[in-house]
């Protein structure tokens, strides 16, 4: 009874050593399953243009979360790029694919971006690929460089160490002005797309700004001779640092004095609408006058160019700013004379006075003149003359004779007050204007009684 019973005790610890290998073995099989993955993934290919730098074992994320891994990159017959990614969830369709880049430069730093379909959507087929027009293939660097040409590239390459420059220069102020790059390019943004709102009005500006190019391009000699005559214009202002510096230092009291100004100019204005109103009226008649005016200012056209060649002609000493260039010297040698000359004018005064009382009686003879030498007969033009100063012979009432006057006697003539009289005094006096004694300034100078008898 004993013995049976050990057998049978032995046999149940066999049976139990056995189940517990068995059950080892089936956790270890499912563990190996949990861990290294098994068929419970969903796999996609993918069709982009180019790899995109991608590896197998980039990952694949949604919204930045990783959902799967790239197992296999491979080209296909036309040359595009079939990439074969493993995912936890099953795709829909409308499902898109971007290849991104987890820095700007590297190697090996991509990975994919899925935007999945809608969930109502039916899922992707497996065995159908996501074609070309679902992805979006990234632009490396190397083939935005290989867009430009040799001299677009080696300006580039100049910039960048440019910028190296700056930075080794003066790090602190290149700090500074990258602090507002960001603004600047936001400006830019805004600009850009203010231009763009309204293409059609773009694409003219650019069409006239194209043909604006086009001219200035004839012109390219003249844009050079522009460009060098600014270059010395400025080098010139900058010549003139202190003086420009001391205009700008001048420049916020004028502008706040100009501000005083423009102030009180608005009420110059409120004055000046009264006077616009005013003369409203008047100025219907303008664009008539105007019109008029237009003849007259044609014909003084070549009256301008005859002034502008007397202003300024080829040649020395010939024009009128020549003499003006001569007037310095002429002042300068005239200078000694002037005393003298005022000393003169001053002497004279009393002479110019008594002459100024006479200038009618000048004026008179110069008129009168050209009349008595009017009269004209066959012969021509002659001048009856009455002479007043010398007498050769005298008539004599009782013979009714002319008798020669005593050669001692001929002149005698001269002393009758001929050159004393004053002025108005050639003819008789009429009503009291005349002589002229100016005031009394002529007594003792003329003698008001030498005029001619009669009445």
């Amino acid at each position: 009874m004993r013995e049976g019973t050990t057998q049978t005790a032995g046999v149940g610890h066999a049976i139990a050593r056995i189940a517990a290998v068995c059950a080892v073995i089936v956790g270890v099989v499912l563990a190996a399953i949990v861990l290294f993955g098994g068929d419970s993934g969903h796999r996609y290919q993918l069709i982009f243009e180019t790899g995109g730098q991608l590896v197998p074992g980039n990952l694949v994320q949604v919204g930045g979360q990783p959902v799967g891994t790239v197992d296999e990159i491979k080209l296909t017959d036309d040359a595009r790029a079939e990439v074969t990614i493993e995912v936890d969830d099953p795709l829909h369709e409308g499902t898109t694919a971007s290849v991104r880049a987890t820095s700007l430069s590297g190697i090996a730093n991509r990975y994919i971006s899925l935007a999945p379909g809608p969930n109502n959507a039916p899922e992707l087929d497996p065995d159908a690929p996501i074609a070309e027009d679902k992805t979006t293939s990234p632009v490396d660097i190397d083939q935005l460089f290989n867009t430009f040409n040799r001299r677009t590239r080696e300006a580039l390459a100049g910039f960048i160490q440019g910028q190296a420059t700056v930075y080794a220069g003066d790090p602190e102020q290149a700090n500074r002005t990258y602090k507002y790059l960001a603004p600047a390019l936001q400006s830019t943004e805004r600009l850009l797309a203010e231009l763009t709102r309204d293409e059609q009005a773009f694409s003219q500006f650019l069409a006239s700004g194209s043909s604006v190019l086009g001219a200035i391009a004839e012109r390219r000699s003249d844009l050079t001779d522009l460009v060098s005559n600014a270059n010395r214009s400025l080098g010139a202002i900058a010549s003139e640092n202190d003086a420009f510096d001391q205009t700008l230092v001048e420049l916020p009291p004028t502008l706040r004095q100009a501000n005083t100004t423009f102030v009180n100019l608005r009420a110059a204005l409120d004055d000046l609408q009264t006077l616009t109103d005013a003369t409203g009226i008047a100025t219907k008649d303008l664009a008539p006058f105007l019109r008029e005016l237009q003849p007259i200012v044609a014909d003084a056209v070549p009256v301008f160019a005859d002034l502008s060649r007397t202003l300024s002609l080829e040649g020395p000493a010939n024009d009128l700013v020549d003499t003006l260039r001569a007037l310095p010297g002429s002042e300068r040698a005239a200078e000694r004379s002037v005393p003298t000359t005022i000393q003169a004018l001053d002497d004279s005064q009393t002479n110019v006075a008594q002459l100024r009382a006479y200038a009618p009686d000048l004026v008179a003879f110069l008129g009168r003149f050209s009349e008595a030498a009017a009269n004209y007969d066959g012969d021509g033009h002659y001048v009856r003359v009455q002479p007043a100063g010398i007498n050769f012979f005298g008539w004599n009432p009782a013979t009714s004779v002319l008798e020669p006057i005593p050669a001692s006697q001929q002149f005698a003539s001269f002393d009758n007050g001929l050159f004393n009289r004053c002025p108005g005094g050639a003819t008789q006096p009429i009503d009291g204007s005349n002589p002229f004694l100016d005031n009394g300034a002529l007594d003792g100078v003329c003698d008001p009684a030498a005029v001619p008898p009669g009445p």
